[in-house]
């Protein structure tokens, strides 16, 4: 399963949740793309208030606190 992740630099939140997929990874199949949404004006206006958000196929799945169970929910 493969996710965008949109992320911005200094970003607790975001940091957290990069955590939790990497421990998600460890025992499931996901990759995940991180977008820095700092690159991209568009992006950055997009989802400055939300982030981090995970992204499937162009629609946003979770943004804001995510955790290791919100994780393995979207992926079963």
């Amino acid at each position: 399963m493969k996710f965008k992740f949109y992320t911005r630099p200094n970003c607790s939140l975001c940091e957290e949740a990069e955590l939790m997929l990497k421990l998600v990874a460890e025992d499931h199949p996901i990759e995940w793309q991180t977008i820095n949404i700092e690159e991209d004006e568009a992006i950055h206006e997009k989802y400055m208030l939300m982030i981090p958000v995970l992204e499937q196929n162009g629609e946003v799945i979770k943004y804001g606190n995510i955790g290791y169970i919100d994780i393995l929910e979207i992926i079963k």
